[in-house]
């Protein structure tokens, strides 16, 4: 047949069609091992998320890092509120933190100990309000009730923590309580 293209051409053009279609097929396999990769290293510091909830913090561009801010940030603030920190305040606030996974040893957790040692700058609680802000916008309403709930009972364990003046009357002392309403208004 003469103007038909050979055979070798045709095979050429299949090859270079499906070296193309297995290339783009395997590169979407690899973004999807690393989107669950993502996504398992953000379980580590939002356990018991559902993963459209992980998927929505890793597509708006939050990290596993910039989440454990997000929740450490108002509880060091807490316990920090009446100008220092107790042991029982130390020790709520570390448990959050490995909850969170945070472990002994890590780089997070040598940071965390840094803060638990000198109380950081204001600007800190300053700039955890603009995120915490600007990611609050991007939230479900379901989703906001959650991480609000979640957030609020950590911190007050943490102000619980101290057990108030030599034990008796409020739990939570004046400084603290202040640092939750701020932290409650910003969740609001």
């Amino acid at each position: 047949m003469e103007g038909y293209p050979p055979n070798s051409d045709a095979r050429s053009l299949e090859e270079a069609f499906f070296a193309k279609e297995n290339a783009q097929l395997l590169e979407k396999l690899k973004q999807m091992a690393r989107r669950e990769e993502r996504r398992q290293a953000m379980r580590e510091v939002v356990p018991n998320a559902e993963d459209a909830f992980l998927d929505h913090l890793l597509d708006i561009g939050l990290t596993p890092e910039t989440v454990l801010a997000l929740v450490l940030v108002p509880l060091l603030m807490v316990a920090w509120a009446d100008g220092k920190i107790d042991r029982g305040e130390r020790a709520a606030l570390l448990k959050a933190a490995e909850d969170r996974g945070v472990a002994p040893g890590s780089i997070s957790h040598q940071i965390l100990d840094k803060w638990l040692e000198q109380r950081p700058e204001p600007r800190l609680f300053e700039a955890w309000k603009r995120y915490a802000r600007a990611v609050w916008g991007t939230l479900g309403e379901t989703e906001r009730r959650a991480v609000h709930s979640r957030m609020i009972d950590l911190a007050r364990g943490v102000a619980e923590a101290a057990g108030g003046f030599l034990g008796l009357g409020s739990k939570i002392s004046t400084a603290e309580r202040t640092v939750l309403d701020e932290v409650e208004r910003e969740l609001s």
